[in-house]
């Protein structure tokens, strides 16, 4: 009986996808399905796909990550959901543990600690990036303080939120976490479940640079909702504001006053005027 529904969406990373299909084929929990999407990939992904005929194989144009991730929760069959990144590994009991802590626990999702790598050297997360449990708004409105390979919630709430965003290039994941722990508390569990790499080239973070430009437009959204309490909002408010206030002089700076500058300005604007 399928129990939860693995995804890992890939673009040209036939180099490490294997490692990371390889963790999940060897998860100690064995009720899952494993969904991998080709977006559109031009080096051998198709061909190191072939060897692995208990994977479910979806592929599609090259669309995007978001787009990739919610084409297989369409097609998921799990009650929860568990995302994988194609450059990063689970250890072998992430699945077991999550699942298990999800029945003992009146909570929807579960996310953990990892333990990161950067170009092949163990480094140590800092303050900033540390993990919890609970009530986690007010942590999520600086970064992400989840990542998507750590997470594990139901199918249900996914949708319910309306997936991830697909006219995001990046950021996509700060999004949907926001609007998840605007409305519901985050299980946590305190034990290293994955490995995540980064410092290669094709992370998306090294091709957006202004990344708050979609920060400020995800928490601008989550101001609407009704269900936030007014210290959430105040917090909300002040934290849209001060990476508004870095933008706007950056654009400023670099004389670039188009639709971006414009769209950020609007935004200020209407808060600074709903705090006066």
């Amino acid at each position: 009986m399928i129990k939860i529904s693995v995804i890992i969406p890939t673009y040209n990373r036939a180099y490490s996808l294997e490692r990371a299909i390889k963790s999940v084929l060897t998860q100690s929990f064995p009720y899952y399905e494993l969904i991998v999407v080709d977006d559109g990939s031009t080096d051998d992904t198709a061909n190191l796909l072939e060897k692995y005929p208990q994977i479910k194989v979806i592929s599609q144009a090259n669309q995007g990550v978001s787009v990739a991730r919610n084409n297989a929760v369409k097609q998921a069959q799990g009650k929860y959901l568990a995302f994988l990144d194609s450059d990063d590994e689970w250890l072998e009991h992430k699945l077991e543990k999550q699942y298990e802590f999800l029945q003992k626990n009146d909570y929807v999702c579960v996310h953990s600690d990892e333990i990161w790598v950067r170009n092949g050297v163990r480094v140590n997360p800092m303050k900033k990036h540390q993990k919890g449990g609970g009530d986690q708004f007010k942590d999520s409105l600086s970064l992400c303080v989840i990542s998507p390979s750590t997470i594990m919630l139901q199918k249900d709430v996914f949708n319910q939120l309306g997936g991830f965003r697909e006219d995001y290039p990046v950021c996509e994941d700060y999004d949907l976490w926001l609007k998840l722990t605007a409305r519901y508390k985050i299980g946590y569990i305190d034990d290293l479940l994955i490995k995540k790499f980064g410092g290669h080239q094709d992370q998306l973070s090294r091709k957006y640079f202004a990344m708050d430009f979609w920060r400020v437009r995800s928490i601008d959204e989550i101001l609407d909702y009704q269900g936030l309490s007014m210290d959430k909002k105040e917090a909300a408010i002040v934290e849209l504001l001060k990476k508004a206030t870095i933008l706007l002089k950056g654009y400023q700076k670099h004389q670039n006053l188009g639709a971006d500058y414009q769209q950020i300005k609007s935004i200020s604007d209407k808060w600074q005027t709903y705090l006066s």
